[in-house]
């Protein structure tokens, strides 16, 4: 359990292992059907039913179970009331050469919050993204806590992590992906930009935003419209807005086509919004 202990709280362990922690049975699940290594799994007393029947499954696909005695597992998560189980996971190895190829990106510049860079490496996923960039300064997505706010999406798609965030945007600005980062104000409304053609969501540090350094990096800036004199959203929720802005878009864009195929009329959409959307 002191290797459990110690990659829960190092991220130096879990780089040199190449192993992080999955608490919970949704991780697991997730980790077991994409195939990824599981190496051992630990139960609590109270585990029963299906947690108890993942680690089995676990252990048919070559890791070793261990039942814990009563409290052990608090001791080791740190948590109040933790999850019943934990299970040490082969971290999946990303390359840049993903972002050759991409042509949806999210970008985390100095994201420090686990529970932000988990929340956004989720919805990335789940709005189709093709790879996410925890750009250095931002936080491990391995750690315990964004893998627990990712809810095993950081098994789904690639996540890169220690780039620097101007070689990252240089990278993706060779590979023919529009740079935009999402500021507070000033930028273009988000709503009126075309996203259908490839681009990378850029996102900047919860409190200071994207360093001016970083934006004389990027092609374009957009905004999050605010009614009632609030400021600006939470950067997990500001980067959802966006992920899903570009997925509505290239949905619909996929709709059209078919309809057109069809031999019919555009269907979907708002008229006129193709030649409203800003094209950059």
């Amino acid at each position: 359990m002191q290797r459990v202990r110690r990659l829960l709280s190092r991220r130096s362990v879990r780089r040199s292992d190449g192993m992080f922690v999955a608490e919970g049975a949704k991780v697991l699940q997730v980790a077991l059907e994409l195939g990824a290594e599981v190496e051992s799994v630990y139960l609590a007393p109270e585990a029963t039913g299906a947690v108890v029947a993942l680690a089995e499954a676990a252990h048919q696909q070559g890791a070793r179970v261990f039942d814990l005695g009563p409290g052990v597992l608090e001791r080791v998560a740190g948590t109040v009331s933790p999850q019943p189980l934990l299970a040490v996971v082969r971290t999946p190895a990303a390359s840049t050469d993903v972002l050759h190829h991409a042509r949806f990106v999210v970008v985390c510049v100095d994201v420090r919050d686990p529970g932000n860079a988990g929340t956004l490496v989720r919805s990335a996923a789940a709005a189709g993204a093709d790879a996410v960039v925890c750009a250095a300064g931002t936080a491990d997505p391995f750690n315990p806590k964004t893998v627990r706010a990712s809810a095993g999406a950081v098994l789904r798609l690639p996540v890169l992590q220690d780039l620097e965030a101007d070689v990252a945007l240089e990278m993706l600005g060779a590979a023919g992906l529009r740079r935009v980062g999402a500021v507070p104000a000033g930028g273009h409304r988000y709503g009126e930009v075309d996203w259908v053609a490839p681009c990378a969501v850029v996102l900047g540090n919860e409190a200071a935003g994207l360093d001016p350094r970083i934006l004389a990096l990027l092609d374009d800036t957009v905004t999050i419209p605010m009614a009632r004199q609030v400021d600006s959203l939470n950067v997990s929720m500001a980067g959802t807005v966006l992920c899903f802005e570009v997925a509505r878009q290239r949905s619909n864009l996929r709709a059209m086509d078919r309809t057109r195929a069809a031999g019919g009329q555009q269907g979907y959409g708002v008229p006129g919004a193709e030649r409203e959307m800003r094209p950059w």
